[in-house]
């Protein structure tokens, strides 16, 4: 079992910046990709970024691309999303999830998943 804690979402103005933490835990933290997804209510959960396992490799959905920054410290078992510029179309739950894939970015590839943290951008 991976135990995920997301932290760090919050209220922002349009313009802003956030970064988001996962904090895992309960198995080897750099055996697993990891990703960041995102859900409005009765819409799909969307990949946001995903990193490899070694960080070598990061996926981003076209519409962070050039704003959000994904990264890990394994070290610290912890994957970060860096958000800058956000837009008030970036509100949503945002959840970490591990993969055991070298590297995954679609929801079926993962196994484990944080609780969720909000993120809303106001105009």
């Amino acid at each position: 079992q991976v135990q995920l804690v997301e932290s760090g979402g919050g209220l922002v103005q349009a313009g802003g910046s956030l970064r988001l933490s996962c904090a895992a835990s309960g198995r080897t933290f750099s055996n697993y990709a990891m990703g960041w997804f995102r859900q409005t209510p009765g819409k799909d959960r969307d990949i946001v970024a995903a990193i490899s396992r070694t960080g070598g490799i990061t996926h981003y959905a076209d519409s962070v691309k050039g704003r959000f920054t994904i990264s890990r410290d394994n070290a610290k078992n912890t994957v970060y999303l860096q958000m800058n510029s956000l837009k008030p179309d970036d509100t949503a739950v945002y959840y970490c999830a591990a993969s055991a894939q070298f590297y995954s970015t679609t929801a079926q590839g993962y196994t484990y998943w944080g609780q969720g943290t909000q993120v809303t951008v106001s105009s």
